[in-house]
């Protein structure tokens, strides 16, 4: 099954990551084992052919998302931070990683990937400009499928209002075993869009 917890160089790399850029990186920690375990669990692993993870930091999802994956499943990984991206390709070197989500489409037909079953999101959307925001939302709609499921964990509900503008929410969990406390917004996309 492996390891599931990070170790203190992925704790370091992380904080390096947000003391350089703290818009982008959004927290002074990786996400927690019990955020990580419950974005994972929210998706219908059988459903999905292709993923993408949006903000792998260091791999804190990532690592759970992987004892999921089974058979020929296509992982994409969207990482800002040079270092942390680095360390992604190191320790999955199966997964196609890539350095901006603001390029999700291209990148998908860049690797000859039609639409994704599913994006997860650690992206701090509320701390980027609203044309960042836009921008990213646009690029998750057009690259995931109808009914494709879209997570994404935020430190706070102010982006429910525009999450449910694009996507059906189905839930909203509460996570209070993270630093700062997340929200996992657990959404499909509408067939109409």
């Amino acid at each position: 099954m492996g390891d599931k917890r990070l170790n203190f160089n992925e704790y370091l790399l992380f904080l390096q990551g947000f003391l350089t850029n703290p818009q982008r990186v959004g927290s002074v920690m990786p996400s927690s084992r019990f955020l990580a375990a419950k974005v994972v669990e929210s998706v219908p692993w059988d459903e999905v052919k292709a993923v993408a993870e949006l903000g792998s930091g260091t791999g804190a999802i990532t690592r759970f998302m992987k004892t999921q994956l089974t058979g020929s499943k296509k992982v994409l990984l969207f990482e800002r931070d040079k270092k942390m991206r680095e360390n992604l390709k190191t320790k999955y070197p199966d997964f196609m990683c890539h350095s901006n989500a603001c390029q999700l489409v291209k990148k998908l037909n860049q690797d000859d990937i039609g639409q994704l079953d599913c994006i997860i999101s650690g992206l701090p959307f509320f701390n980027f400009t609203s044309e960042m925001r836009a921008n990213l939302l646009n690029q998750i709609i057009q690259a995931l499928k109808p009914g494709g499921i879209f997570i994404a964990f935020q430190y706070s509900l102010q982006m429910k209002k525009r999450f449910a503008e694009n996507f059906t929410i189905e839930k909203v969990e509460f996570v209070p075993c993270n630093f700062p406390p997340a929200f996992v917004y657990i959404c499909r996309k509408r067939s109409a869009m």
